[in-house]
């Protein structure tokens, strides 16, 4: 598809997100850029809900990234356990306290790069981290973002990476953080993976995998 199709496709897109879901927001408790991009690290393959409530004990647990940096992390992985792939979170999430207490100064990085030096926090949470709490423009794409994208006709991509960069040749930049979150809610609430309500789903008319029974 020619890019000026791309764009005139992504007007429609976002014009009939924004109408559908108005009010999207990040779906991860964000009090904080530290807190958050803890809580992006546990979400890896865990959903946002179990994330949460885990997070809350974990920080109850260590109030400050000082004491989740001296937490033993047997201990921290038996907390983090019901987020899934645990021990690997573990050791992600105390080489960030490590990194946030001694190399950064405090200071949760605003830039992606400096970001992704940690292991467990690739583009997606970088993205995450700079856009909700920094406010710089960053789209994330989450496996439901993704499919949703490829299904419209954004993108041929299956690749985050490449399906970022599409979705950033069409969009406005001031759109990324929330069509990410808008893209996430279509995903969960008609774009199933298994079955896309496809004759609920508000794109419909122009939405290039759609099927005449949603199924």
């Amino acid at each position: 598809m020619r890019k000026s199709d791309r764009k005139k496709l992504a007007d429609l897109t976002w014009k009939a997100l924004t109408e559908a879901f108005p009010d999207s927001a990040c779906s991860l408790d964000a009090d904080t850029p530290e807190r958050l991009a803890i809580r992006g690290i546990l979400s890896a393959q865990c959903t946002d809900v179990r994330v949460n409530i885990t997070a809350k004990e974990l920080f109850e647990k260590c109030p400050t990234m000082e004491a989740l940096d001296a937490l033993p992390e047997e201990e921290l992985v038996s907390i983090i356990k019901p987020c899934g792939l645990y021990k690997s979170k573990g050791k992600s999430i105390k080489t960030f306290a490590r990194l946030y207490c001694s190399e950064w100064g405090g200071q949760v990085p605003q830039d992606v790069s400096s970001l992704m030096k940690c292991p467990g926090v690739g583009k997606k949470i970088a993205n995450l981290i700079i856009g909700e709490i920094y406010g710089i423009p960053a789209v994330v794409v989450d496996t439901h973002c993704k499919r949703v994208m490829y299904r419209i006709g954004i993108t041929d991509n299956t690749d985050p990476l490449k399906v970022e960069k599409d979705i950033c040749e069409v969009f406005p930049e001031e759109t990324w953080i929330s069509l990410g979150h808008k893209a996430v809610e279509l995903g969960r609430t008609y774009c199933d993976a298994r079955a896309p309500q496809c004759g609920e789903c508000p794109l419909n008319e122009f939405c290039k995998k759609r099927t005449g029974d949603g199924k």
